[in-house]
C-alpha cells in the first residue's frame, strides 16, 4: 500500500510520530512536507517555521528508523499547494488528524473529478499533552510544553519571528 501524510512538521513531535508509526504499519510512506512559501499559509497562528531544508533533514532522520522498524520505504517531497501529491494517482490512503478530516475529503473529491479511485482515510487521534490538551507545534514554540507534551513553564517559546 502506499500512503501520503503532509504537512509542516516544526517541530516534529509525539502526536507527528504517532501519525508516522500509523503509516508506516499501512505500507510505504510518502510525506509531503510543505515548502517556505505554503507553510505561512497553513499556520492557524502567526509563527516562525524553520527553513525547508531544516526541516526536511530533521523529518528524514525522525522517519528513517521507523522506515527500517518496519521494513518499508518512505520519501519526503516538497508540498507547494495544499492539496499536495495526495490527488496523485499512486496513493492508497492518506492519513489525516481529526482536524485534517475534511481536507481529506476535498483531496478525494478531486481525485473523483481526475478519474481517480478515492483515498481510504485514515484519521489518527491527537496524543494528549500532560494537561490533557493536545500536542502541537505551536504549544511547542510558544514554550507550553515539549515535543513529548510535558508542561514546561520555565522555557521561552520561539515566538513569531526568531531565527534559531
Amino acid at each position: 500500500m502506499n500512503v501520503a501524510l503532509g504537512g509542516t512538521f516544526d517541530p516534529v513531535h509525539d502526536g507527528h510520530r504517532k501519525l508516522f508509526e500509523r503509516a508506516f504499519e499501512l505500507g510505504d510512506v510518502t510525506v509531503g512536507l510543505t515548502s517556505d512559501e505554503l507553510a505561512p499559509k497553513t499556520r492557524h497562528v502567526e509563527r516562525y517555521v524553520r527553513p525547508y531544508d531544516r526541516r526536511k533533514r530533521d523529518l528524514e532522520a525522525e522517519l528513517s528508523g521507523l522506515a527500517d522498524e518496519h521494513d518499508r520505504e518512505f520519501e519526503v517531497r516538497k508540498l507547494t499547494d495544499p492539496t499536495g501529491i495526495a490527488v496523485e494517482p499512486e496513493f492508497d490512503a492518506l492519513i489525516v488528524s481529526p482536524e485534517t478530516r475534511d481536507g481529506g475529503d476535498q483531496i478525494n473529491e478531486i481525485r473523483r473529478e481526475r478519474g481517480h479511485d478515492p483515498l481510504e482515510l485514515v484519521v489518527v487521534d491527537h496524543v494528549p499533552a500532560e494537561d490533557g490538551e493536545r500536542i502541537s507545534s505551536t504549544r511547542i514554540v510558544a514554550g507550553e510544553i515539549d515535543e513529548h507534551g510535558n508542561l514546561t513553564p520555565e522555557r521561552e517559546g520561539r515566538g513569531a519571528t526568531r531565527l534559531e
